[in-house]
C-alpha cells in the first residue's frame, strides 16, 4: 500500500507532462517558426484575406443554419422519448466518426449534377458542387453534430419540474421552451455553438472534395493553407498561426461565458416572469 501511495503520484504527473509535451510543442513550433508580424504580412495579401473573409462568411452562414434547426430538433430528442430514437441520434452523429473526405463524397453523391437529386436541383436550374453554397453545406454536414448533440445534453439537464412549474401557471408549449429550457441551457448550447464552429472552421476534407478549392470562391483558410504549403511555407504557417488563435480565443470566450450565463439562466432569476397565472 505504501509503494502505491509512492509511485502513484508521480506516474500521473508523468502521463499529464507526456500529455500537454504531444499537444503543446507542435502548436508552440508554429509561433516559434514564425513572428507576429510576418503572420499580419502574409495574411494582408490577397489569397489570404479572400480565404478569410470566405471562410468567415460561409462558417457563419452554417452556423446560423445549424443553430436554427439543430436548437429545435435537439430539444424534440431531449424531451421526448419514442420508439426509434436512438436510431436516430445515432444517424445524427454519424458525420463525427465518418471521414471527412467520405464526407464529400457523400454530398456529392447526394447533390452533384450526376447525383441523388441531380435531375430535381438541375430541373430547378441549381447546380451545387464546387460553389460557395457547397462550403455552406459541407461545413454544416460535419460540424452540425457536434453542436445537436450537447444540445440534446443541455436540455435533458433542465429540471422537469420548472417547465411544469411553468405549463401549470398557464405557459404554452412554446412559452415554456422560450421563457425555462432555453435559458436554463443557455451554457450548454454555447458550448456546443463553440465546438461546431471551430470544427467548421477547419473543415478541410469534406469541403476540398464537394466545392473544390477555388481561390476567392470556395477556397477557405484550411484549403489555403493546404495550397501554400508547398509554394510559400511561411504563408501557411501563418493562416495556420491565425487559426490556432481564433480556435483558442472561441474556447476562452467560452469557458469564460459560460458561467455568466449560467448565473443568468440560473433558478433564482426571474423565468416566470410574466407567465399568465393559471
Amino acid at each position: 500500500m505504501i509503494r502505491s501511495r509512492v509511485w502513484f503520484g508521480p506516474l500521473l504527473v508523468i502521463a499529464l507532462t507526456a500529455v500537454l509535451v504531444f499537444l503543446t510543442v507542435p502548436v508552440l513550433a508554429i509561433f516559434l517558426e514564425t513572428t507576429p508580424a510576418q503572420i499580419v504580412r502574409k495574411l494582408g495579401e490577397d489569397q489570404a484575406r479572400e480565404a478569410l473573409w470566405l471562410s468567415a462568411r460561409t462558417t457563419g452562414a452554417a452556423m446560423l443554419l445549424i443553430v436554427a434547426v439543430g436548437t429545435p430538433a435537439a430539444y424534440l430528442l431531449a424531451t421526448r422519448r419514442f420508439r426509434g430514437r436512438a436510431l436516430v441520434i445515432t444517424l445524427i452523429e454519424l458525420p463525427l466518426v465518418m471521414p471527412p473526405v467520405v464526407a464529400g463524397i457523400a454530398l456529392f453523391a447526394a447533390f452533384g449534377r450526376a447525383g441523388l437529386l441531380g435531375d430535381e436541383l438541375g430541373a430547378l436550374g441549381l447546380s451545387i458542387p464546387f460553389t460557395e453554397a457547397a462550403v455552406v453545406m459541407a461545413v454544416a454536414f460535419v460540424a452540425s453534430p457536434f453542436y445537436i448533440r450537447q444540445a440534446i445534453a443541455a436540455f435533458e439537464a433542465v429540471d422537469p419540474v420548472m417547465v411544469d412549474a411553468a405549463r401549470s401557471l398557464g405557459a404554452g408549449p412554446g412559452r415554456a421552451f422560450w421563457r425555462i429550457s432555453l435559458p436554463l441551457a443557455s451554457g450548454g448550447l454555447t458550448a456546443g455553438w463553440a465546438l461546431a464552429f471551430a470544427r467548421g472552421l477547419g473543415e478541410f476534407g469534406a469541403t476540398i472534395i464537394f466545392a473544390g478549392s477555388l481561390q476567392g470562391t470556395t477556397q477557405t483558410l484550411p484549403l489555403a493553407v493546404y495550397a501554400q504549403f508547398e509554394s510559400d511555407f511561411d504563408a501557411a504557417l501563418a493562416i495556420g498561426g491565425m487559426l490556432i488563435v481564433v480556435s483558442a480565443a472561441i474556447l476562452l470566450a467560452v469557458k469564460l461565458g459560460s458561467s455568466w450565463t449560467t448565473r443568468l439562466a440560473s433558478p433564482s432569476t426571474s423565468i416566470f416572469r410574466g407567465a399568465p397565472s393559471a
